[in-house]
């Protein structure tokens, strides 16, 4: 999984070294994910850099660029979670709805 992961950043990663703002979030992306392998543990740097790509959603680009077959499997669990996700946010939106409809109206 990790070697797919290195194998798949690098393609995404061959852009210029610019001098980049660090305040605008989008530009530092660019920048990528930089790990110290401290006394030889590179064990230890690889789990931090997949910690990493999994919190700034690196790892959802690569996994949404990947060209292999997807089983029918994981095809039903992602639409499972995709669902599961819209509920939700309709069903946050629809109470969110309500209390600022209750709010303007002075209830």
């Amino acid at each position: 999984m990790i070697s797919s992961v290195l194998k798949h950043a690098s393609t995404i990663f061959n852009r210029p070294n610019v001098a980049l703002n660090p305040l605008n979030w989008e530009l530092q992306q660019w920048r990528g994910i930089r790990v110290k392998v401290r006394n030889n543990n590179l064990d230890q740097a690889l789990f931090l850099m997949q910690r990493k790509m999994q919190s700034s959603g690196m790892e959802r680009l690569i996994k949404r660029e990947q060209l292999h077959h997807i089983k029918n499997s994981e095809k039903r669990v992602l639409a499972r979670k995709i669902l599961v996700r819209k509920v939700r946010s309709q069903e946050l939106a629809r109470k969110l709805k309500s209390i600022l409809i209750k709010k303007v109206r002075g209830l």
